[in-house]
This record gives structure tokens, sequence and C-alpha cells, in this order.
């Protein structure tokens, strides 16, 4: 049975859900605080957010018999955060607020705080945005624009692209996974493979 169901299941250990998981927690809290609680808006980033998590979970257990349904259970995932990523720029857009370039140092340094809880987010957003409502720069570049007249805004200005980055990480993340996971399929093959294998093993077995 070791070599028919592999061990399976592992998910809570994958960077990939941990990331969606606390890219989860941090929508949640954003899409409560900026986002109107009864709007079809709202229902949908919590939505793709959980979808991320979830199908990583789901593709996972999976694993163990479908190998098929892992692939496209993780694609399906990534396919959420891709959505999720796309209301945050939303987002941001209507509101005429900055979209963090992708060489921004911002990005850079919340990749490397290593933030494993919503709170250390949160606290890194208000560290930024308060440091850069001090030091007069509230655009992309560093340069000062009237599209923020307040200290809120740029809170969540600074909120939304945080959370854009921890989708391009999740997303970066389930890219190599998905990798992996379909080179894993095309040398080993799927459950029906396995159990081919398996009993044609167990047939030579019992006539030697």
């Amino acid at each position: 049975m070791n070599g028919l169901i592999p061990k399976h299941g592992g998910f809570r250990k994958l960077k990939s859900f941990q990331v969606a998981q606390l890219l989860y927690d941090v929508t949640v809290r954003f899409c409560d605080r900026y986002i109107e609680k009864r709007s079809r808006t709202h229902d949908q980033m919590v939505q793709a957010a959980r979808s991320g998590v979830q199908n990583i979970a789901e593709g996972s257990v999976a694993s163990g018999t479908s190998k098929k349904m892992e692939l496209k259970l993780t694609n399906v995932a990534r396919a959420s955060l891709q959505e999720l990523r796309l209301d945050y720029e939303d987002f941001l857009r209507q509101r005429r607020l900055a979209l963090w370039p992708s060489n921004d140092p911002r990005r850079a340094a919340l990749v490397a705080r290593r933030c494993q809880t919503v709170d250390e987010v949160a606290r890194w957003v208000k560290e930024v945005a308060q440091q850069e409502w001090r030091d007069g720069r509230y655009g992309q570049g560093g340069q000062s624009t009237s599209s923020i007249p307040s200290i809120q805004q740029l809170y969540a200005q600074t909120a939304a692209n945080a959370a854009h980055v921890l989708c391009g990480v999740a997303m970066a993340l389930l890219d190599r996974q998905l990798q992996a996971q379909a080179r894993a399929f095309e040398q080993e093959g799927g459950f029906t493979e396995r159990l081919y294998r398996t009993r044609t093993a167990s047939r030579t077995q019992r006539s030697s």
C-alpha cells in the first residue's frame, strides 16, 4: 500500500499554503476595513483568498490517489490568487493610489521581513506608512502626489500593496509547485499506473 498510495496530505508544511493562509487573513482584515462589507467585491475578494488556501490543501490530500486532481486543484488555487491580485490592483487604480512597481524596495523589504501573522503584516504596514508620511513620500518612486490627501489613504495604499506582494509570493511558490507536480506525474504516473504496477508485481511474485 505504501507504493500504491504514497505519503500525502502534508499541506500545512507547504510554504505555498502558509503564505496563502497569511494572505487570506490579511485579505479578511483588509476587506473589513476598506471594502463595504455588504458589497459583492468584499465577498469575492475574501472567497478568492479562501479558495487559494482550500485548493492547496485539497490538492495535497487528493495527491494520494490522483496526481491529476492535485495538479488541477493547485492550478485552481493559483488562478484564485491571480484574481485576488487583480482585485487589489483595481482597488488602487479606482482610488488613484499608487501600485508599487515590481522593483520597488518596499516589496523586497516586506518579503525579507518574513511575517508569520496578520498582526506582523499590519505592524509593517503601519511602520512604512508613517515613515512615508513623515518624509512626504506618497507616490511611486518617492514622489509626492496630491492624490493622497490623508494618512488614512496612505495606510490603505500600503496595505493594498502589501497584500499584492503576498499574492505574488504565493503565486511564485505555486508555479514551482506545479512544475514539480507535473514532473512527478510524468515520471511516476498516476494512481492507475501505480495500481497496474502493483498488480503486475503481485502476479509475478505469486507465479515465482
